[in-house]
């Protein structure tokens, strides 16, 4: 029997008074006069157990202001936009002049089943952030794989600024080559300015620094040197060095996702083209203060190059084959002749930037110098230094 059958039966059945009631059984005499007018009214069902929740809510959201909660959600979610609770907050206030929390709408895409809470994650105060104080002080930049409507594979190439995440240039390729990493990032100084560094991962596209050094600077490293541009790459297997264009990946790709495949390569980069307008123009970005990139990169003066050459040492192994040796400079081979007399021979080369000195391994003879010409692959057989001369040919005439 419940406590509240037990007082009600005390005062109406038994007729003793309410104080003495409350006082019996430990409950304040308001109770008591509470629960015998509710029982005069409503009968057994006052026995019943009550909600506890309050009859108004005046904090609660308005219905309208759910509705369009949830109608921008799903707009955003069907164009493959991020649709969280900072987005959508951003929209409203944007587009519909409503005016609320982000805790707000995070408990109505959680009180109507559209959000799953999250389980916990390693906490973003235990990360190592960074962000460059200007614009054009870094761009950081990456390729990401894409399929055709036919399930042929594509390569995106992707340069975004580090500190407005301004998608700087995003193209379609078969396969991303050192050439397309030149190219397109020639192609971005005319627009955007020289940066003052680069920061990607530590493909041979971007850097041979891995290489051992066998293969000297690839061309996009002899351009970032010439124009004074700082090169920066991630130590490998740490891909949340460049967290940012990989965090733009998954935007990007999200987005591709919810309209149809391209059909061909040109289709691919229309799609690419509409989606850096609506990403850098249309999209609020949560670390930029809810500010576009395109509001955040035009907001302060440009980073500009201040580094000075840098001088590229290095020393190569190899063997004298057919009186020529190959030596790659700016992701060309250069071939070098030293002669046939010493094929096989054992070689180190000295190479500073375009000046080489060619070495005998074994007696330390210096063997040829020169100075590459980057506009000639084939650099001459006359006679080595120090080495034998060639015999000459006499021209013998019959009697």
């Amino acid at each position: 029997m419940s406590k509240a059958r037990l007082v009600i039966t005390a005062v109406v059945v038994e007729g003793r008074r309410p104080a003495e009631v409350a006082a019996a059984y430990g409950i304040s005499r308001s109770w008591v006069y509470e629960l015998v007018a509710r029982y005069r009214t409503d009968g057994d069902a006052a026995l019943e157990p009550r909600s506890k929740q309050p009859h108004r809510s005046p904090r609660t959201s308005p219905q309208r202001t759910v509705e369009v909660v949830l109608a921008t959600r799903a707009q955003l979610a069907t164009s493959g936009l991020d649709a969280g609770a900072d987005t959508i907050r951003w929209h409203l206030a944007q587009h519909h002049q409503i005016t609320i929390s982000r805790a707000s709408v995070y408990r109505i895409l959680r009180r109507t089943g559209h959000i799953t809470p999250a389980p916990k994650k390693r906490p973003k105060s235990s990360y190592i952030r960074f962000q460059a104080d200007l614009p054009n002080e870094c761009w950081q930049a990456d390729f990401t794989h894409w399929r055709l409507a036919d399930g042929t594979g594509v390569e995106i190439l992707c340069w975004i600024d580090d500190h407005s995440r301004y998608a700087i240039s995003i193209t379609a390729h078969h396969r991303v080559t050192g050439t397309d990493v030149i190219e397109t990032f020639t192609k971005a100084l005319e627009t955007h300015g020289i940066p003052a560094s680069t920061l990607t991962d530590n493909g041979m596209v971007f850097t041979t620094r891995l290489a051992g050094g066998k293969g000297g600077r690839n061309g996009f490293e002899h351009l970032l040197d010439s124009l004074g541009v700082v090169q920066k790459n991630s130590r490998p297997n740490h891909p949340t060095t460049c967290g940012k264009v990989e965090r733009f990946h998954y935007t990007l790709k999200k987005w591709l996702t919810a309209r149809p495949a391209a059909d061909t390569i040109g289709d691919l980069q229309l799609l690419l083209d509409t989606f850096v307008t609506d990403y850098n123009q249309h999209r609020p970005h949560s670390s930029l203060t809810d500010r576009t990139p395109t509001a955040a990169y035009h907001a302060r003066p440009k980073a500009t190059p201040t580094a000075t050459h840098q001088a590229h040492y290095r020393v190569r192994h190899d063997r004298v084959s057919q009186g020529n040796i190959t030596l790659r400079i700016n992701a060309q081979l250069h071939h070098i002749g030293v002669g046939r007399h010493l094929h096989g021979t054992p070689i180190l080369m000295l190479v500073a930037d375009l000046h080489v000195r060619v070495i005998h391994a074994t007696t330390g003879e210096t063997i040829r110098t020169l100075t590459i010409d980057p506009n000639r692959r084939y650099h001459g057989t006359g006679a080595p230094i120090g080495g034998p001369k060639r015999p000459q040919k006499t021209r013998t005439t019959e009697p």
